[in-house]
C-alpha cells in the first residue's frame, strides 16, 4: 500500500500548482518511501508515494490502461488480481502490480466494477476522454482516505488529512464502502451487505464453516514479493492469525521466496501480560519471535508524533496507537515491509468486555453492526496510520468481506456471553478453532480473557498517561473546557491534553469534526452505555472500566499493576472440531 494525493478540477494548472502538489505529496512520503510519482492532465493532478510490496520492480504509479487514457493512483492490495486478469484476457497490462487491474476493469464495466475487487483500497481514477473521475474506498475503511473542496471548485483526495488540510475550505473523512463520481458530484454506497441494515440474522452456527472462512481470509493475504511477519500479542485474535499463517505458509508462493519460517512481533512494558502470552504462543508455534519493550516515558515522548501521524484526539486510539507506533519502527528496521494483524474480531463477535451486559441478542447484534461501521474512525485508522508512519503495512484478515458475511450472518444468540454456561466473549470463534487432534493454540490461550491492546501492553501504561496529563492540565483548565473546545468537549485531563496537541497540528474546524466523540465504556458506542446504569459514572475506554467483568477492573484497584490471569472458564458444552480443513 501507499499514499495518494489528487487535485481534481483546479483553476490553476500552472507550474506553481504542480510544485505545490509535490510539496503536499511529500507530507505522505512516510507511507511510501520506495518511489514517488505525479501525473498531470490539464487541471487534474494525481500523485503517489509508493510502498513496493507486489512487483516492486515495475509497479510504480500512477498506473494506466493501454493507451494511457485512463489514469489511476491507488493505495491498496487486490488479493484476487490474478483471477481478474484472467477475466481481462483481451487487455494488455503494463506491470505485475495487483492494482493494475483497476483501470482495465473500468474500461470493461464502467463505474460498477468496484465490488469485484477483493481487497483493501483507496483510489482515484481519471478518464481523460471526458475528464471525468471516480474515487472509491474499501468496504470497511481499512485504508485511510479524506476528501476536501477548494474555494476554486476543486476536489482534493488524500490518504491522510495532512495532505489537504491547509489547502481546502472544507474536508472530511471519505466514507468507507462508497464511491464518489464527478458525473453526479456525490457519493453512493457500493458496499451493500445484508448485515448493514442491522436486521437480525438467523443462520445456524457452523464452526467448520467459520473456521474455513477465516483460514481462507488469512491465506489470501500472504500475497507478497517482500519480507513480512505477524503481530502477536498472545491474545486470541493475533494468536489465531499467527497459528493459521504458520500452518499454511509453507504451501504459498511467499514461502518459495522468503522461506517457511514465520517472524512474529510483540510489544509491551517490561513484564506485561502481552509479552508473557506472546512468547508462549510463539514458542508453541515455533516462530522467530521478536519482543520489543518500552517504558512509560518512551511512550509519553512519542505522543506528539503519534497524534500527528494518526490524526486523532480520541483517547483510546492514542493509547493503543503509541505502542504500535513504537513497535512498527522496530519492525521496519529489521527489513520487514508488512505484517498481519488481528483488528476487527472484537467488533464482529462482540469481544469487548462490555458485551457481557448486552440485554438480548437483538441489541448485541445491532451493537456489532454499529462497531463495524465505525471501525474506520478507530481501530482501522490506528492500525493503518501508526504502522504507515514508518512505511509498514498492516493487513487485517478479520475484515475480509467474505469472512464478515459468514460471521455476521450467524444468529447472534450464539454470540451472546453466558458465563454461567461457560460461554465467554468470542465463544463461537474460540470453539471453531478448538481442535483436540490438531490444536491451533494452547487451551488457556484459546480461552484467554479479552485484553484491549492499550491494556495488554501493561496496565501502568494507561495509568502513566493519566498521571502525565494531570501535570499539564489544571483543574481551572478543565472548568473552561466547554468554552475552549465546544465540539467533543474533553471530560478528562488526558483527553484535554491530547486535544491541545491535535489542535496545534490541525487547527481547522473540519479537522476536529473528523474525530468521533460521545460517551464510551470499554470501547462501547454511546448507545451501549445504556446497558448498565453504573457505567455512566465510570466512562473510560479501557477494558478495566467494564466493572464486574474484567479480572483487573478499576473496582479492584489493588490488582491494577498485576498481570491478568488467563481466563479459567472452559466452555462446558464445547465439542472439539475434529475435521481438518482442506484448503
Amino acid at each position: 500500500m501507499c499514499g495518494i494525493l489528487a487535485v481534481l478540477g483546479c483553476s490553476d494548472p500552472s507550474r506553481a500548482k504542480r510544485v505545490r502538489v509535490l510539496e503536499l505529496s511529500r507530507r505522505l512520503k512516510h507511507r511510501g518511501p520506495d518511489w514517488s510519482g505525479l501525473h498531470q492532465h490539464g487541471d487534474c493532478f494525481l500523485a503517489h508515494q509508493r510502498l513496493a510490496i507486489v512487483d516492486p520492480a515495475s509497479g510504480d504509479q500512477p498506473l494506466f490502461n493501454e493507451d494511457k487514457s485512463v489514469i489511476v493512483t491507488v493505495n491498496g492490495e487486490i488479493y484476487n488480481h490474478e483471477d481478474l486478469r484472467k477475466q481481462l484476457s483481451n487487455h494488455t497490462f503494463r506491470t505485475g502490480s495487483d492494482c493494475d487491474v483497476i483501470a482495465h476493469l473500468y474500461e470493461e464495466y464502467g463505474e460498477d466494477f468496484v465490488d469485484m475487487l477483493d481487497g483493501i483500497f483507496s483510489f482515484v481514477l481519471l478518464d481523460t476522454r471526458d475528464n471525468s473521475y471516480i474515487v472509491a474506498r474499501d468496504a470497511i475503511g481499512v485504508t485511510s482516505l479524506y476528501i476536501g473542496w477548494g474555494l476554486d471548485g476543486s476536489v482534493w483526495i488524500s490518504s491522510e488529512m495532512k495532505g489537504l488540510n491547509d489547502d481546502c475550505e472544507h474536508f472530511e473523512c471519505f466514507p468507507p464502502g462508497h464511491l464518489y463520481s464527478s458525473k453526479d458530484s456525490g457519493f453512493r454506497r457500493w458496499y451493500n451487505p445484508l448485515w448493514y441494515s442491522e436486521a437480525i440474522p438467523s443462520a445456524p452456527y457452523d464452526p467448520l464453516a467459520l473456521r474455513h472462512a477465516f483460514e481462507k481470509a488469512v491465506i489470501k493475504r500472504l500475497m507478497t514479493d517482500v519480507p513480512f511477519g505477524v503481530l502477536l500479542s498472545g491474545g486470541l485474535d493475533s494468536s489465531l492469525v499467527a497459528s493459521i499463517t504458520s500452518r499454511y505458509l509453507a504451501t504459498t508462493k511467499a514461502a518459495e521466496q522468503w522461506g517457511s519460517k514465520l517472524h512474529s512481533f510483540c510489544v509491551g512494558l517490561e513484564g506485561s501480560p502481552d509479552l508473557k502470552a506472546g512468547k508462549e504462543v510463539a514458542d508453541y508455534l515455533g516462530t522467530v519471535h521478536h519482543e520489543f519493550t518500552f517504558t512509560v516515558q518512551d511512550g509519553i515522548d512519542a505522543i506528539e508524533d503519534v497524534i500527528y501521524h494518526v490524526e486523532t484526539y480520541d483517547v483510546t486510539s492514542i493509547r493503543a496507537s503509541t505502542p504500535m507506533f513504537l513497535m512498527s519502527r522496530k519492525i521496519k528496521s529489521l527489513g520487514v515491509k508488512w505484517v498481519i494483524s488481528g483488528e476487527g474480531s472484537d467488533e464482529i463477535f462482540g469481544g469487548y468486555l462490555y458485551f457481557h451486559k448486552a440485554p438480548n441478542k437483538e441489541e448485541f447484534h445491532q451493537e456489532t453492526c454499529r462497531k463495524i461501521k465505525a471501525l474506520h474512525q478507530y481501530d482501522c485508522q490506528r492500525a493503518n496510520k501508526s504502522t504507515f508512519a514508518w512505511g509498514l503495512e498492516a493487513r487485517v484478515p478479520f475484515l475480509d468481506k467474505e469472512f464478515i458475511n459468514v460471521a455476521m450472518n450467524i444468529d447472534p444468540e450464539n454470540k451472546m456471553i453466558k458465563r454461567d454456561e461457560g460461554r465467554i466473549e468470542k465463544y463461537i470463534l474460540r470453539r471453531a478453532f478448538d481442535d483436540e487432534e490438531n490444536p491451533y493454540l494452547p487451551k488457556h490461550i484459546l480461552y484467554r480473557q479479552k485484553e484491549q491492546f492499550s491494556d495488554g501492553v501493561g496496565y501502568s501504561w494507561i495509568d502513566g498517561l493519566k498521571a502525565h496529563a494531570a501535570k499539564h492540565v489544571t483543574d481551572r483548565m478543565m472548568l473552561n473546557a466547554g468554552n475552549i473546545f465546544p465540539h467533543n468537549t474533553p471530560n478528562t485531563k488526558e483527553a484535554y491534553y491530547y486535544r491541545m496537541i491535535f489542535e496545534r497540528f490541525f487547527p481547522q474546524n473540519s479537522a476536529r469534526l473528523t474525530v468521533p466523540g460521545g460517551p464510551t465504556v470499554a470501547c462501547s458506542t454511546a448507545k451501549a452505555v445504556e446497558w448498565d446504569a453504573a457505567w455512566s459514572n465510570n466512562l473510560d475506554p479501557s477494558g478495566r472500566a467494564a466493572l464486574g467483568v474484567h479480572d483487573s477492573a478499576y473496582e479492584n484497584q489493588n490488582k491494577v499493576n498485576k498481570p491478568v490471569e488467563f481466563e479459567k472458564i472452559i466452555p462446558l458444552e464445547a465439542t472439539p472440531v475434529e475435521l481438518a480443513i482442506q484448503v
